[in-house]
């Protein structure tokens, strides 16, 4: 029972130190009600007061007026192991130590030895530093965190007992740690005490959080930056098809989620997500590398720390998998001890390091100034000597064991000297954690300098009052660290409302030196204050490739050029998919195209159909061939017409001209040159005025030739009827009255056209429909009912003329030419009757030539039947040509 009370007695005290005064009181009360009811002296309870907890002096300390704690994975382990809560954990055991964790603590030290020696800043404030091993791992952090708050166990008073004196300030902040998931878990314990942490290396988003997390600041950017960093880089090298991996914490599947987010804006794609445990054994390493191997993408972005990537580059090596191109997060992407193993996987490796501090004045000395006579107090500085240089000091007081045990080895002469070697401690090429250690420092200091400026009456707090250093709260210090802004070597240190600083990233390239060591190579940088076209710069030309020289190619499907689109695969990510050429009358002129873009109507794709051309234009041209065939048969025929005229002008006096009517055949031979040059009007480019005068001339040409026919075939029947006893017939079919036949029938064609005109006249029409790459200028009739009464008013008046024609074809007399009419008539209808279906099924310039035809066609059929028998007889048979022939029967 006693040990339980001692228990109590000890939570006791950890009140006392951090918690509020009224729980501690009250814990205080039940205790002493417990002793009571127990009746137990307690002077017996307290007569052996010590601190329960196991007594660790690995530590750096110093004491001051405000002594900063600070926290660092000095240690690390890999191995697996399962609490059996049966015995007590061996301390120490397969602990992994990290040089590069070393040097971040000696820069603290180094900062805080700097401010306490100038005099522009806290000059009558000194500063002090406690920083202990957090491991790596929650449990050892957070007690590591307790003891620097609490400072060391001490002085207190129950009664009138009394404990062993305070030898260690407490603190009123701690600068750490490396690990967000840590940070999460100490921030959680140490939130409700408003104790403020500053972290120089975790990067979670989720940190940003301040209704979650109210204490925490940090010099290192947040993950939402390092993301869109990442995710501009994949696209900028065209790696659209991505392996990510991440360790199982709470940084790694915030930062997972991010860049899925993220690079999903830039059509990148992961071929595969996987979260490892943070402890790997064989069988998640067997089914990481399981994921890789089956997978086509050639590019894997990490997201885990140092330790997880030696044992995944130690189960790459054992199944040679070559050819990866490894995209680092930031907490690997400058860790120079996996070089040394795994230098042939990793070189080529691409990653974001924070921002690079080029120097920071007097480090290199304050780190090489270790000695085998100054570093045997210091468990972690003596681990450091026997490690870098595998030897044994005489008196170590190092207690780890690593791959070595350390009471093997030989001992130390006392000549040894660490600049002989390459240590990760003394390597300050490249300052990035180490610089943000710094800046977390100094944030500190100046924060405590404008609390120390601040005058009564004026300050931030109830009434204007001010934080006094002297007798520090923690929350009061925090206030004006979230207010603080400095320059430290050249820099503008600032913070957003969530405590984040601005985003500032090197783009790293591991390369091979001549001399086979890394060489971390900047080829570019990413900057969250610049505008998105100018954050990410990339010098390509500086890149060293894991293989070959040029980067790999990592995509599901190869991109579509232009003139193809993107069709996708169902039920696969939208980076798998299929290249489908654009379709008719559509173009794409972009690589990866979604969609097809249609051309306009006066464009048509070219034969790669990336690009929108001038469509070919389309009329019947005088210049090509068949144009030129018709032109010549229109002015041909107009030729023969007027030749024929003066042949039957000349010849005007002769029987063959006079006999069936000499006037009707000489208007009908006008008419016919009219008809043929009328075919000159199809021809050429449409206008507007052109169309309007085509259809009209053609109707009203034709049907005064028709009209001239019908009056010669009417004059020729009712000639033979005049002959008849006492008919009086031809009266009424004199001259006149054949000019009046002849104008009466033209003016109701007439009449159809200009009611044509009035209403819907023909116009010129681009027609894109019929032949898709070419635009056909055309003449459209406007009113297809205008066009189709003209056509047929023609029509009419032929039937009509064939039909008299035929009557009178078998009348006697050699004047009578009815017969010759009957067949150009026939003529006539063959010529239209199959016009009217290739018309109809036709388009463009055929469609005009098979009209141009048809005109030619008719008139010629009409000029040689008619006349060529008559020209016959006057140049061949002039014998024939007499009135005694003529009268014969």
């Amino acid at each position: 029972m006693i040990k339980y009370i001692q228990d109590y007695i000890n939570i006791y005290k950890y009140q006392v130190a951090v918690m509020a005064p009224i729980a501690a009181k009250i814990l205080f009360l039940s205790v002493m009600f417990l002793f009571n009811y127990l009746n137990v002296s307690s002077a017996a309870i307290f007569k052996d007061c010590a601190y329960m907890g196991e007594k660790d002096s690995n530590s750096f300390y110093e004491d001051g007026d405000v002594v900063v704690g600070g926290v660092f994975p000095l240690h690390n382990t890999r191995v697996s192991s399962l609490p059996t809560f049966a015995s007590k954990p061996e301390p120490g055991s397969h602990k992994y130590f990290s040089a590069r964790a070393l040097r971040w603590m000696q820069t603290m030290t180094f900062a805080i030895r700097e401010i306490n020696q100038r005099s522009d800043l806290l000059p009558k404030l000194r500063l002090g530093f406690h920083i202990r091993d957090s491991c790596d791992e929650v449990p050892v952090s957070l007690k590591a965190s307790l003891l620097l708050v609490n400072g060391q166990p001490g002085h207190a008073a129950i009664g009138n007992v009394s404990c062993a004196d305070v030898t260690r300030s407490p603190s009123p902040v701690i600068i750490g740690d490396a690990s967000s998931g840590v940070s999460m878990a100490l921030l959680r314990s140490l939130g409700p005490f408003q104790i403020p942490l500053v972290s120089y290396f975790a990067s979670c988003s989720c940190l940003s959080e301040q209704t979650e997390f109210p204490m925490f600041m940090r010099t290192m950017p947040s993950d939402a930056f390092q993301v869109r960093a990442l995710a501009r880089l994949v696209s900028h090298f065209g790696w659209t098809w991505v392996g990510v991996i991440g360790e199982e914490s709470d940084y790694a599947r915030f930062a997972v989620q991010l860049f899925l987010q993220e690079s999903s804006l830039y059509g990148v794609c992961a071929a595969y997500v996987h979260h490892y445990p943070v402890v790997l054994s064989q069988q998640p390493l067997d089914k990481l590398l399981d994921i890789i191997q089956g997978s086509s993408s050639k590019v894997i972005l990490n997201f885990c720390s140092e330790s997880e990537v030696q044992s995944i580059m130690g189960a790459i090596r054992q199944r040679n998998i070559t050819g990866i191109q490894w995209i680092a997060s930031e907490a690997w992407a400058t860790a120079k001890s996996l070089w040394k193993e795994f230098g042939d996987l990793l070189s080529g490796t691409l990653g974001f390091g924070i921002r690079r501090a080029e120097v920071i004045p007097g480090l290199k000395q304050h780190l090489s100034r270790l000695r085998p006579s100054n570093i045997q107090d210091s468990a972690f500085l003596t681990e450091l000597w026997e490690e870098t240089l595998n030897c044994r000091l005489n008196g170590s007081v190092n207690t780890h064991s690593h791959m070595v045990n350390h009471l093997d080895r030989k001992p130390c002469t006392g000549m040894e000297d660490l600049n002989d070697v390459y240590s990760a401690f003394s390597d300050v090429s490249q300052l990035r954690v180490s610089y943000n250690v710094y800046k977390a420092v100094y944030l500190v200091a100046h924060a405590l300098q404008r609390m120390s400026d601040c005058e009564a009456g004026q300050g931030p707090f109830v009434n204007g009052t001010c934080g006094n250093p002297q007798s520090l709260e923690p929350w009061q210090l925090f206030h004006y660290m979230k207010n603080t802004k400095f320059s430290i070597l050249g820099e503008k240190v600032d913070f957003d409302r969530n405590g984040d600083p601005i985003a500032s990233y090197d783009l790293i390239n591991w390369r091979r030196d001549q001399d086979g060591s890394l060489r971390l190579l900047k080829v570019g940088f990413y900057d969250a204050s610049l505008s998105p076209e100018l954050s990410l710069m990339v010098n390509k030309s500086a890149i060293q490739w894991p293989v070959g020289q040029q980067a790999v190619r990592s995509v599901c499907s190869e991109s579509c050029p232009s003139g193809k689109r993107v069709a996708r695969r169902k039920g696969k990510p939208v980076c798998c998919f299929d290249c489908v050429t654009c379709a008719e009358g559509e173009v794409s002129n972009k690589t990866d195209s979604l969609d097809c873009t249609r051309c306009p109507d006066h464009m048509w794709p070219n034969d790669m159909r990336n690009l929108c051309l001038p469509k070919n234009v389309e009329f019947l041209s005088y210049k090509e061939p068949m144009g030129i065939v018709l032109c010549a048969g229109s002015v041909l025929g107009a030729c023969s017409s007027l030749l024929v005229l003066a042949l039957f002008y000349k010849h005007k006096d002769t029987p063959v001209v006079r006999a069936n009517n000499m006037e009707l055949s000489f208007f009908l031979l006008l008419f016919l040159t009219t008809c043929f040059l009328i075919g000159l009007l199809f021809m050429g480019e449409p206008s507007d005025w052109l169309c309007r005068v085509r259809y009209p001339a053609f109707g009203i040409s034709f049907a005064l030739c028709i009209s001239c026919l019908l009056a010669k075939t009417l004059v020729v029947l009712m000639a033979f009827r005049a002959t008849l006893p006492g008919s009086g017939v031809m009266k009424w079919f004199g001259p006149n009255q054949q000019r009046a036949s002849v104008l009466l029938c033209t003016v109701v064609q007439g009449s159809i056209c200009l009611v044509w005109l009035l209403t819907y006249p023909p116009f010129t029409n681009s027609n894109t429909g019929y032949l898709r790459n070419t635009i056909i200028i055309e003449c459209a009739t406007g009113s297809e009912v205008g066009f189709w009464c003209v056509l047929g008013y023609i029509g009419l008046l032929a039937c009509l003329c064939f039909f008299m024609a035929f009557l009178a074809r078998e009348l006697p007399d050699n004047f009578n030419e009815a017969k010759f009419i009957t067949f150009s008539m026939l003529i006539f209808f063959a010529v239209w009757i199959t016009f009217i279906p290739v018309y109809v099924s036709t388009a463009g310039k055929h469609t005009v030539a098979v009209h141009t035809f048809a005109i030619l066609a008719s008139a010629y059929g009409l000029l040689f039947f008619i006349f060529a028998p008559k020209c016959y007889i006057i140049i061949l048979q002039p014998a024939k040509n007499s009135k005694k022939n003529m009268m014969r029967k």
